[in-house]
């Protein structure tokens, strides 16, 4: 077994070569099964319906303008589907940055939707281009749940909520 104080080295190098951009963390994580919309295309469209899947909690902070919480870990299709039978139509889906939202627009493919797209960037790219975010009284915040302050340094334009 190799001494701890011999792995420090390497686990603090490895945390020093962290994502920095965006780009570099959906490089790095996704695998690009589901195609990105980007906030510029979102924000000129109102064909979507939008699915929100990080955490109950970090969508009570704020969400996209009427987007329907999904959830990521507690996903269900069957909630879904109800909401949207129709297969057709349009659907982003988003999270924090734009991994857990492959996930599920993955399980939404899987189960025959065919106009799924990933919000390249998620909510954080969103609020960084300066798009407006929602409380759950509908009113606009400047506030949006980071995650973690790991990955909370990808969101650059938003009070950040932890």
């Amino acid at each position: 077994m190799i001494p701890l104080r011999l792995l420090l080295p390497f686990l603090f190098l490895s945390y020093m070569q962290a994502q920095k951009t965006v780009e570099e963390t959906l490089e790095k994580y996704n695998s690009g099964t589901v195609p990105y919309i980007s906030t510029r295309a979102l924000a000129a469209s109102d064909q979507y319906a939008l699915l929100d899947s990080r955490t109950w909690e970090e969508y009570q902070v704020s969400h996209l303008q009427d987007a329907v919480w999904v959830g990521h870990a507690s996903f269900d299709i069957d909630r879904v589907t109800r909401a949207f039978p129709d297969k057709n139509t349009p659907l982003v889906v988003y999270c924090s940055v734009g991994v857990r939202s492959e996930d599920i627009g993955e399980k939404l493919l899987d189960a025959g939707y065919t106009q799924v797209k990933n919000l390249y960037g998620g909510i954080f790219e969103w609020k960084n281009q300066g798009h407006r975010v929602f409380d759950p009284e509908g009113n606009a915040t400047s506030k949006v749940h980071a995650f973690s302050k790991h990955w909370g340094k990808l969101l650059t334009n938003a009070d950040k909520v932890y």
